[in-house]
């Protein structure tokens, strides 16, 4: 390739990007759970700019083409919440999931005031819940979501992301 991939805060003129990026890349749990009607396949355009407007949203970048993206928030009791991490399919595999978790979690903790990460996965998704759980995630509950998908709920504490370090 000779282009190194970047991380970096997502832009406005990212959504189309991202929102063909997120729906190339859920492609493969959709299949996994024969649910072709999961949010992040469903979202729209103006949802997902919304999100660019209001969360911490960032993307994996090899040159011009964004290749990876992940989005979070921190609500008023200190909980961040992460979501819609993603990679194209041709770069999974290859450590750059753990990058952008890491980097959504330092600049959701720079916000200050936040004291934990929780973010969610199917419960069929055990390459997620690997990264998850290496990167300090334990499971602390899980629900139904409202398109059926059985979902596993993670969290750590806010401090333990210091202690965290990505390879890669």
């Amino acid at each position: 390739m000779g282009m190194s991939v970047t991380i970096s805060a997502a832009a406005a003129e990212d959504a189309e990007q991202i929102f063909k990026l997120q729906y190339l890349a859920f492609q493969r749990e959709a299949e996994l759970y024969g649910n072709y009607l999961i949010q992040p396949l469903t979202q729209s355009l103006d949802s997902l700019k919304q999100e660019l407007a209001t969360d911490t949203v960032l993307v994996a970048r090899l040159g011009d083409e964004v290749v990876g993206a992940v989005r979070g928030s921190v609500g008023e009791d200190g909980t961040a919440s992460i979501a819609k991490l993603c990679v194209h399919p041709r770069l999974q595999g290859h450590g750059l999931g753990a990058r952008l978790l890491r980097g959504v979690e330092e600049a959701l903790a720079g916000r200050g005031g936040t004291t934990r990460f929780r973010l969610h996965t199917g419960h069929k998704s055990e390459s997620n819940l690997r990264l998850y759980r290496k990167a300090g995630y334990a499971q602390v509950g899980n629900r139904t979501a409202s398109d059926g998908v059985h979902l596993v709920i993670l969290e750590k504490d806010a401090e333990v992301a210091s202690d965290y370090t990505v390879s890669a």
